[in-house]
């Protein structure tokens, strides 16, 4: 990803440039003509001013308002004091040093941004909608629900909506991660934030842009730096007090042993005076404080390109820690949509049956309905559909070329006195009797999700000790599914509520639980998990709403990636912890020893810096499968 200097970016890089060229020369003069004293001091007050004038002012601003212990002011004093006990090429070398780690702290925060802020291309500039007959470019603010928009080959869809014209292919890759385009025709919905490729189409609203899916994923990613980890705030915590210690240790060293092993002549001041500049400079705690929430940032973006929305680096940091993950079955495991398996008829054909199914529940907008609807294939003709009654939890009753004829459930077959057999099949049994006479029966299932196996093996890989699945369906059905995507426990035939005690079980205290569901009627579970997962949000506001980790397709197999990427982006953060503490640990010591000197201070403290801020920088990539 290319990144382009900011213009205060540049005019640092310059004067670091400046100064750093100014300095040698000086060094040079200062060394061939052996020029001591007041005029060295003044040669090498040049470049330091020229580099270090904006952390000189800034520190003094702060000290004024009170603000006394933070970084610049420990490079104030350090190297203010390097210049008192006359190592002027080291003070000017640690401030150059200081605003190079800041400059290059700049620069990965910008990439970082960056990152995340190509998500917000997502954000559509206009939409042309119909009024009077003519078309007008407006805001998509402007645009009402039920209005009619029209798109553009090349154009961002602006607001959610049903396709009422034309046909195209839409490239959803900003909101997914995926790049294959999807087939599009009338009566399909688009979701706003994709991208018309194709056709030109004319779309119904059905939200307000507020209410869209783009909006409140731009929301969404806008407001996740606000949500801290526990291991961030801890570093807020141990910053606020490690300085002041840091600086009151400084103080003890250059004091105490000249005092208390009573040699103390000029040279032995010097002595420990230099120690304790050279703690302070190492010890600062620049490199945590950056590198931490940079490496969450880095997370939370890497995560976006993938399709992943996660809400926060504490959602982040609690998805990393899972071991156990509840999934709901319809939606998450399987597509939820039905589809015919089989036909099984009694007397007639099995062509004939499947055109009374369909011709009785052609006036039905039920999924089940719909999928018998699906399979017959054929035109309905609707003048031989005379009446239509639906019989609440069984079925209907309907007159099919003047005969009345029932379809539904062994409880409608029981009421027309029908001689029916349930099936050996498993899935969702549609009966068919003609007045008394039965006639046969349908099968249907909900069709598994072609990942969804794939994805549980994958969640086992990563260590997670359990998963469960979850649903409202019958027990036959329930375990078939359990059995195909090899989830290790399942509880079938539960209401919503129950959903939720089933959960509780799950949180004894002990183990980490992440709850996966549609988020369509699964929000008050996705909000008890410790990690609320909504699965194929797009569209979905309850997913957005209600989850911690919002994925914006319907592909299981993400569930595992994103815990992959909390992981690594949580090695990372322990990573620059330890090696930042490590190091300066190490160096403090030697530094309080006389062993390490003032250029090995500025690794300690510019080194670790750019190493962290490098490492932070890997939680943005992409990761390999």
């Amino acid at each position: 990803m290319k990144y382009k200097l900011t213009r205060k970016q540049k005019k640092t890089l310059k004067r670091i440039l400046v100064a750093f060229a100014l300095l040698v020369v000086v060094a040079i003069i200062t060394h061939v003509f052996e020029i001591e004293g007041i005029l060295k001091l003044i040669l090498f007050l040049i470049p330091y001013i020229i580099v270090g004038y904006d952390v000189l002012r800034t520190a003094f601003i702060n000290i004024i308002h009170g603000q006394v212990f933070d970084e610049k002011f420990l490079m104030t004093v350090a190297t203010l004091g390097a210049v008192l006990t006359g190592e002027y090429p080291e003070a000017t070398a640690v401030m150059l040093f200081y605003q190079v780690g800041e400059l290059f702290q700049s620069i990965a925060v910008g990439k970082s941004r960056k990152s995340i802020a190509k998500l917000m291309d997502i954000r559509p500039d206009y939409a042309v909608v119909v009024r009077d007959g003519e078309e007008k470019t407006v805001s998509p603010e402007e645009v009402l629900v039920g209005e009619t928009i029209v798109i553009k080959p090349g154009e961002k869809i602006p607001l959610d909506g049903n396709i009422l014209e034309g046909s195209t292919s839409v490239n959803t890759a900003a909101l997914t991660g995926e790049s294959v385009p999807v087939d599009m025709a009338c009566g399909d919905k688009v979701i706003s934030g994709s991208l018309n490729l194709t056709g030109v189409i004319k779309v119904q609203t059905t939200n307000s842009f507020g209410q869209s899916t783009v909006s409140k994923i731009l929301e969404l990613v806008e407001n996740a730096s606000e949500k801290k980890a526990k291991v961030e705030g801890f570093i807020t915590r141990f910053a606020r007090w490690y300085t002041p210690a840091v600086v009151i240790s400084a103080l003890a060293l250059a004091i105490l042993p000249p005092l208390f092993t009573g040699i103390s002549d000029w040279d032995t001041w010097v002595l420990w005076i230099k120690r304790a500049l050279v703690f302070l400079v190492v010890s600062c705690p620049c490199a945590l404080v950056v590198s931490v929430p940079l490496s969450f940032f880095g997370g939370i973006g890497g995560a976006s390109k993938e399709g992943i929305l996660i809400k926060g680096a504490n959602s982040l940091e609690a998805l990393s820690k899972i071991d156990t993950v509840v999934l709901d079955k319809t939606g998450t495991l399987t597509k939820g949509t039905f589809v015919v398996d089989d036909i099984h008829p009694n007397c007639i054909t099995s062509d004939e049956l499947l055109d009374i199914a369909a011709a009785a529940e052609s006036y039905s907008s039920h999924p089940v309905a719909e999928s018998i609807i699906n399979a017959h294939k054929g035109h309905i003709e609707r003048s031989r559909i005379g009446e239509v009654e639906e019989i609440a939890g069984k079925g209907v009753k309907a007159e099919v070329d003047g005969k009345t004829y029932y379809v539904g459930n062994g409880a409608l077959m029981d009421m027309v006195g029908a001689e029916w057999h349930d099936c050996h099949l498993t899935g969702t049994i549609i009966h068919v009797a003609c007045e008394g006479t039965y006639l046969g029966h349908i099968i249907i299932n909900d069709e598994i999700k072609s990942d969804a196996a794939s994805a549980i093996k994958d969640l086992r890989s990563l260590g997670i000790k359990k998963t469960v699945m979850l649903t409202g369906d019958k027990e036959k059905v329930a375990a078939k599914i359990a059995k195909e995507t090899f989830v290790d426990e399942y509880h079938a035939e539960l209401l919503p509520s129950e959903k939720v005690d089933q959960l509780e079980l799950l949180l004894d205290g002990k183990s980490k639980v992440a709850f996966v569901g549609d988020g369509i009627n699964d929000a008050p579970v996705l909000t008890r998990a410790d990690v609320g997962i909504a699965m194929g949000a797009m569209g979905s506001d309850a997913a957005i709403e209600s989850a911690d980790v919002v994925l914006m397709d319907d592909k299981p197999s993400k569930i595992a990636k994103a815990v992959r990427i909390s992981r690594k982006t949580m090695n990372i953060v322990w990573q620059n912890i330890i090696f930042s503490l490590g190091v300066k640990g190490i160096i403090l010591i030697l530094g309080a020893l006389g062993i390490a000197n003032m250029w090995i201070a500025v690794f300690g403290d510019v080194g670790v810096l750019v190493i962290a801020i490098l490492n932070s920088m890997r939680a943005m990539f992409r990761m390999k499968e």
